[in-house]
């Protein structure tokens, strides 16, 4: 089988699928840059930069959710230009603090990215091996203590450590690839202090 990298899309290709798959989102990727980035006043700019990552992202090797990628890609682009700038994005907020809230529930855009990170912590936990599965889902999930999961699963609590890291290790590997976790990960067998 072919990669998308070794085979670009033909230009026709390309056009129709970010018509169908990506310029519908525009509107709501504008607004959730005004609401998330309001000091910001190169949200045109960063609908560019956002495009070009994206287009960049598809001809490397596709991207499998268009919209939550383009929300990522924003934010990110945001945050790469508050950094240009050697500014921080909360700077202007407090002149910002006499306006009165008029809902506190998340914009939509934040609602897509939340959705997107716990699907793709889903599928990450998914694609962890039963054993580490098993020991993260007890830990988090029944907020059991190591003593209490090692007592469950009959082994070591040493055992249910190598397990956590080692899951732990493997779910921040799976964010990273997507783009969502920006560390810079120990190497296998080194603990991070």
């Amino acid at each position: 089988m072919q990669s998308a990298a070794s085979h670009p899309m033909p230009p026709s290709e390309q056009a129709r699928w970010f018509a169908q798959e990506v310029q519908p989102h525009e509107p709501a990727l504008r607004a959730y840059l005004q609401a998330r980035f309001p000091t910001l006043a190169e949200h045109d700019d960063l609908v560019q930069e956002t495009y070009s990552r994206l287009l960049r992202a598809q001809a490397t090797g596709g991207v499998r959710y268009p919209k939550a990628f383009l929300f990522t890609a924003a934010r990110n682009a945001a945050f790469d230009l508050f950094r240009r700038r050697r500014a921080r994005p909360t700077e202007a907020v407090t002149e910002l603090v006499a306006l009165t809230v008029l809902e506190e529930r998340p914009e939509v855009g934040e609602q897509l990215d939340q959705s997107y990170e716990l699907e793709v912590l889903a599928d990450a936990v998914r694609a962890l091996p039963e054993r580490c599965r098993q020991v993260i889902m007890l830990r988090y999930l029944d907020d059991l203590s190591y003593k209490e999961i090692a007592v469950q699963l009959e082994i070591s609590v040493e055992t249910v450590k190598v397990h956590m890291a080692k899951g732990m290790r493997r779910c921040a590997a799976y964010f990273a690839e997507r783009g969502l976790l920006e560390v810079a990960l120990p190497p296998a067998g080194k603990a991070s202090p």
